[in-house]
C-alpha cells in the first residue's frame, strides 16, 4: 500500500507558511469501491502542526530562475499533448510500455507550501487565511487527486493520471498583491493585466522521475477581496475557490480552450467544492454573474468604495459571538476536538466571530482540551485571561479573565451528598473553582481526569476537612445511566427540593448545583458585562443544561445527539457531535 506523508518546505519569498497533512493512499491493486462510493487515491487522516511564520531579513526574489528556465513551456506542453492525442496508433505495433507500478509499501510524500509576497502588508485576515490554508490546501489536493481515478473528461490533458508511481507530490501557493501578479502576467503571458490567479505548471510529460512537482498557484489577494465582496462571500471563500481552480489547471483542465472544456472544468470544480463543503460560486456561475472578464475589473482603475490594503475584511458574519458547549458538543464521544471542528473555530475567529465556551467543565479542563488542537492560550479561544462560563454557569469570567460571578452550593447539601456517596459507594467529586476533591479513589473518579480533562481529584480524609478546605460550586455523582435514571435522580430531586437542583449533562453523570442557576444565567451575566445583545449570539449545545442558553441566543443549535428536551427548544437541529456537528453549524449558520 502506498501512503502519502506530509513535509514542510521553505518557500521562495517570505518565510515559510508550509501546509502539511498526513494522507494515505489505497492499494493500487485493489478494486474500486462499488457504485455509490467514490474511489479514493488518498484519504484524510490528520495534520502536522507547523511553526509560527516569521519574516526573513532578505529573502531571494520569488520564482527567481523559474520563469527564465521554463517560460513558454506550458503552452508547448499543451500543444504536444494535443498532438499526441491526435496521432493515430498503428494497431499492428505493440502498445507503449507503462512505467512499472510502485512497490506496495512505497511512500508518497505530499508537499504543500504556502507563501506570502514580501510587498504584502501584514494584515491579520491574510495571516489567518494562511493558517487555514495550511490545512485546506492538502485537503483540496486530496480531493482533486481522488478525481483522477474515475475522470472521464474528454478535454482534460491526461498526462497526469496516476500519482501512485511517484515518491513525492508538491504544490506551492503564493498570496500576493495586484502589482505582483500584473508583473508576472507580463513576463509569463506577455499581457499587461491583473488577474485573480495564475497557475504555472512545472510538470514535464514523459519524464519518469520519482517526484511530481505540480507547480505554483499565485493568487492576488486584492483582486480576490474585490470579487468576494461583489459575489457576497468571504475573502477566505474566494481564495479557496481559486486554490481549487489552480489545482485543476495544474492537473490538465483548461476552461479557455473550448465551451466543452469550460463545462467540464466547471463540473469538476463544483464537485470538489461540494466534497470539501466550501462556500462560493463555481467558475461558470461567476461568469454568469459578471459579464466582463476579471482582467477588466482593475486595469489601472480605482474601484469606488474599495478598502485600503491592510484592511481586507469585506464580509460581516451573522453573529458576533458563538457560545459553545463542550461535552457532547465540541467534544466527540472520545472527548476529543476533531480537526474539522478546530478548523471551523479558527475560520470563525478569522472572520471576526468571538468564540466563548459555556460548559459544565472546570476552566483547566477546557484549556487542556483546546490545547490539544492549539486553540488555548492568549492567542487561542480560551485562557486564564479570556471570557468564559464554567461549572454550569456557577463561575463566569469576563474581560481579562476577571471573575465576575461565582455561586456556591449549600454546605449541608454537600455534606448530605458525601454521606450518601460513602454509604452507597457511589463515587462523588466536588468542584471547587479550578480544583476537584473526592473522598476515595475510584476508576470513575480517575476517568474525569484522564478522559474528560478535569483536574485530577485530590483525596480528602473527611467531610469536615473537605468543607473547610474550599468553597464548593457543585458536586457530581458518577453512576450508570440506568442507576441515575432509576435511583439517583428521583432521590435527589426530592431530597434537595428548594435548596439545590439536579442537572444532567451526560447520561452517566448527575450534578447538584445551587438553585436558580444555569448556563443561560451565566450567559446573561457575561452578555451584560460585555454589553452584547442576545441578537448577536449563536449558541450550540446538546444537554439539558444547555436549554436556557439556546433559548436566550438569537439562534440556538442543538446537535442531533442531544436530549429530546434540548432539541425541542432549539431553532435548528445540527449534525451529531461525532460528525463534526459544531463545524457544520458554524459553516451553515454563522456566515
Amino acid at each position: 500500500m502506498a501512503r502519502i506523508v506530509s513535509r514542510a518546505l521553505p518557500f521562495a519569498s517570505r518565510s515559510p507558511h508550509p501546509g502539511a497533512a498526513l494522507l494515505r493512499s489505497m492499494p493500487m491493486s485493489s478494486p474500486l469501491p462499488a457504485a455509490g462510493s467514490t474511489g479514493s487515491l488518498v484519504s484524510w487522516r490528520g495534520f502536522t502542526p507547523t511553526p509560527e511564520p516569521s519574516r526573513s531579513a532578505a529573502p531571494p526574489p520569488p520564482f527567481a530562475g523559474f520563469l527564465a528556465g521554463i517560460r513558454g513551456f506550458r503552452r508547448g506542453r499543451r500543444g504536444q499533448a494535443a498532438a499526441r492525442r491526435a496521432q493515430p496508433q498503428d494497431p499492428a505495433s505493440p502498445p507503449l510500455p507503462l512505467p512499472p507500478p510502485p512497490p506496495k509499501e512505497s511512500e508518497i510524500e505530499l508537499y504543500a507550501r504556502i507563501g506570502v509576497d514580501d510587498d504584502m502588508p501584514i494584515d491579520p485576515e491574510v495571516t489567518n487565511i494562511v493558517e487555514i490554508l495550511k490545512l485546506n490546501v492538502p485537503m483540496a489536493m486530496k480531493i482533486t487527486l481522488d478525481g483522477l481515478l474515475d475522470s472521464n473528461y474528454s478535454t482534460r490533458d491526461t498526462s497526469i493520471s496516476d500519482v501512485g508511481k511517484y515518491d513525492k507530490v508538491e504544490v506551492s501557493v503564493l498570496l500576493c498583491n495586484d502589482n505582483f501578479i500584473r508583473n508576472l502576467n507580463k513576463e509569463w503571458r506577455g499581457e499587461d493585466s491583473v488577474t485573480e490567479m495564475l497557475s504555472m505548471s512545472q510538470y514535464i510529460p514523459d519524464l519518469y522521475v520519482p517526484f511530481l512537482i505540480l507547480g505554483e498557484i499565485v493568487i492576488s489577494v486584492e483582486t480576490a477581496a474585490r470579487q468576494a465582496e461583489e459575489r457576497g462571500h468571504a475573502l477566505l471563500d474566494e481564495v479557496r475557490i481559486l486554490v481549487v481552480r489552480g489545482l485543476l489547471h495544474l492537473l490538465g483542465f483548461d476552461h479557455q480552450t473550448s465551451d466543452e472544456s469550460a463545462m467540464e472544468m466547471d463540473k469538476e470544480e463544483q464537485l470538489v467544492l461540494k466534497s470539501l463543503r466550501w462556500k462560493g460560486k463555481s467558475l461558470a456561475k461567476n461568469v454568469l454573474d459578471s459579464n466582463k472578464p476579471h482582467t477588466e475589473i482593475l486595469d489601472g482603475q480605482v474601484i469606488s468604495g474599495l478598502k485600503r490594503a491592510g484592511s481586507l475584511r469585506f464580509y460581516r458574519p451573522k453573529f458576533k459571538y458563538i457560545f459553545c458547549d463542550m461535552d457532547g458538543t465540541l467534544l466527540n464521544s472520545k472527548s476529543q476536538i476533531t480537526t474539522r471542528n478546530a478548523e471551523a473555530l479558527r475560520e470563525a475567529r478569522s472572520r471576526g466571530v468571538n468564540i466563548v465556551i459555556a460548559t459544565g467543565k472546570a476552566r483547566p479542563a477546557v484549556i487542556d482540551a483546546l490545547n490539544m488542537v492549539d486553540l488555548s492560550g492568549r492567542t487561542g479561544i480560551v485562557s486564564e485571561s479570556s471570557p468564559g462560563i464554567f461549572l454550569q454557569g456557577l463561575l463566569v469570567y469576563g474581560l481579562q479573565g476577571r471573575e465576575i460571578y461565582k455561586r456556591n452550593l449549600d454546605q449541608e447539601v454537600c455534606r448530605e451528598a458525601f454521606l450518601y456517596s460513602l454509604e452507597h459507594k457511589v463515587p462523588l467529586v466536588a468542584f471547587c473553582q479550578d480544583r476537584c476533591f473526592s473522598m476515595y479513589d475510584d476508576p470513575l473518579v480517575d476517568s474525569l481526569h484522564y478522559i474528560y480533562h478535569e483536574p485530577k481529584a485530590e483525596i480528602v480524609s473527611s467531610i469536615d476537612q473537605l468543607l473547610g478546605t474550599a468553597e464548593i460550586q457543585k458536586v457530581l455523582f458518577l453512576e450508570t445511566p440506568e442507576g441515575i435514571s432509576s435511583t439517583l435522580r428521583p432521590f435527589w430531586a426530592k431530597a434537595i427540593e428548594g435548596r439545590a437542583r439536579v442537572v444532567q449533562a451526560q447520561p452517566d453523570m448527575l450534578e447538584l448545583v445551587p438553585p436558580a442557576t444555569s448556563k443561560g444565567n451565566g450567559v446573561k451575566i457575561l452578555l451584560d458585562h460585555l454589553c452584547i445583545s442576545p441578537d448577536e449570539v449563536m449558541a450550540i449545545g446538546d444537554g439539558e443544561n444547555d436549554i436556557e442558553m439556546l433559548q436566550l441566543a438569537s439562534l440556538g443549535v442543538a446537535l442531533a445527539n442531544g436530549s429530546e428536551r434540548t432539541k425541542a427548544v432549539a431553532n435548528v437541529i445540527g449534525a451529531p457531535n461525532d460528525d463534526d456537528g459544531v463545524a457544520q453549524a458554524i459553516y451553515d449558520y454563522a456566515f
